[in-house]
């Protein structure tokens, strides 16, 4: 018995030779793809639970976010037009001290899955504070995830100390060791907010549990003068002196790297999380992507947090990473929607570690797709199939997400979630919010 059955589909498989099947099926079994048939094939013969007719849709791996804060969404919008130090230390830090406990990450990260699973995104990598919370709504919504929690030098809304953050840490390993859907990864904020000793404690745990290090790194400029007028080192030679680097570590942002400290992202397999619309929005500046890829690195696209973004659908973000690329280094060339794609798919699960699991669609991986409707007005004709991805698509041409062989979200609709009832409770919590004292920039 097979649980899914997709037939007359186009498939975008983002395997190893970028093979594309404009006439197949493909038959998940307990979670992962079972068969691809390169030909119509007749689904009487096989026992086939749902069947899924994708006549005049596009079959492709699901998106792969690979730096977000999930619960943010709780302050989509309250702090725009700021720059990152005066964002974070007089607007984000005090409210998240505020506002955020067990039940507002709940509340923010149901909705951010939901957006997430709407706009095609079936993996997401985060880094926030009251994970078991947020990775139980995420197992319970069928969402993918890479979950860990924001470690920093000083006391966060779920940790009175550093200390306390690696410890929940490893109780995390062990509550969600084993999941299908959840993993957990160890954070440490960034190489400004956390001390020597503290970064080499993470690195340490990393380590003894083969597990990803998710950082924010080199994202200012700021950040760059400040670690070079402490410690006469970039931030990325900063960690390489402390041994932080290697390939389980996750670069957030990686926007100020000098050619050396590309050398050290290949040397030592450094994975990049690059996101373009944040670093434009706060005008942190432009990633060399282009030298990266260049050297091999590997490289994956999030959105960031939708307090700096403001929106979870990756498919913009896609779009912005080339345009900003192609006009950053004056030359449309510098980067194709192939690459775009491949980072989106591939490239992410690389940089968290999954490319074995998902990222493409082949027989043996988990089916982890998402169907694209291409009879729209915006989506006609089609010469290039990468290139309407990149530069046509939007999350919203996402009909049906299907991640670790269930469906998820058919039609638009995720089943037995009420839109309604999310929108009250966040009405509500908005409200709060705009009454805090620390929110006397604007006249609501």
């Amino acid at each position: 018995m097979y649980e899914i059955g997709i037939f007359n589909a186009k498939i975008l498989t983002m395997d190893k030779d970028f093979s594309i099947i404009n006439n197949g099926t493909i038959l998940i079994k307990n979670g992962k793809i079972d068969k691809i048939v390169k030909s119509d094939l007749d689904l009487e013969n096989f026992l086939v639970e749902k069947k899924i007719d994708a006549t005049g849709k596009l079959i492709m791996p699901g998106l792969i976010n690979v730096h977000t804060h999930s619960a943010m969404t709780i302050f989509r919008g309250f702090a725009d037009d700021i720059a990152l130090q005066e964002w974070l230390h007089k607007y984000i830090f005090p409210n998240e001290a505020k506002f955020i406990d067990k039940e507002n990450v709940r509340l923010g990260t149901t909705l951010a899955v939901a957006e997430m699973l709407l706009s095609g995104t079936t993996t997401y990598n985060d880094m926030y504070f009251f994970v078991n919370e947020a990775a139980e709504v995420t197992q319970k919504m069928g969402m993918r995830a890479l979950l860990s929690e924001g470690i920093i030098d000083y006391p966060t809304p779920c940790s009175a100390n550093p200390e306390l953050g690696i410890k929940n840490t490893e109780e995390l390993l062990q509550q969600w060791q084993n999941n299908q859907l959840i993993k957990i990864a160890i954070s440490a904020h960034s190489p400004y907010s956390c001390s020597s000793d503290l970064l080499k404690k993470v690195k340490k745990f990393s380590d003894k549990n083969n597990i990803k290090l998710h950082i924010h790194l080199a994202e200012t400029r700021w950040e760059f003068d400040e670690i070079m007028r402490l410690y006469s080192q970039t931030p990325t030679e900063y960690l390489h002196h402390l041994g932080i680097l290697d390939e389980n570590m996750i670069a957030a942002h990686s926007v100020h790297l000098t050619d050396s400290d590309i050398d050290l992202f290949a040397k030592y397999k450094v994975g990049v999380a690059h996101n373009p619309e944040c670093n434009m929005k706060l005008a942190s500046g432009v990633a060399p992507i282009p030298k990266l890829l260049s050297r091999g690195v590997k490289v994956g696209i999030g959105t960031d947090g939708v307090a700096s973004n403001n929106n979870l659908d990756l498919f913009q973000d896609v779009r912005s990473a080339a345009f900003l690329h192609k006009l950053s280094n004056s030359n449309p060339l510098v980067t194709n929607a192939k690459e775009m794609v491949y980072m989106a798919t591939m490239g992410g699960a690389s940089v968290l570690g999954f490319e074995k699991e998902i990222g493409s669609i082949e027989v043996g991986k988990n089916a982890d797709l998402i169907i694209i409707d291409l009879m729209k007005p915006h989506l006609i004709p089609i010469y290039d199939i990468y290139s309407q991805i990149v530069f046509s698509m939007t999350g919203n041409d996402v009909e049906t997400s299907i991640i670790n062989g269930k469906i998820v979200m058919e039609n638009r609709i995720i089943p037995n979630f009420s839109f309604t009832d999310l929108w009250l409770q966040m009405n509500e919590l908005s409200q709060r919010i705009k009454k805090s004292e620390f929110i006397n920039r604007y006249n609501f």
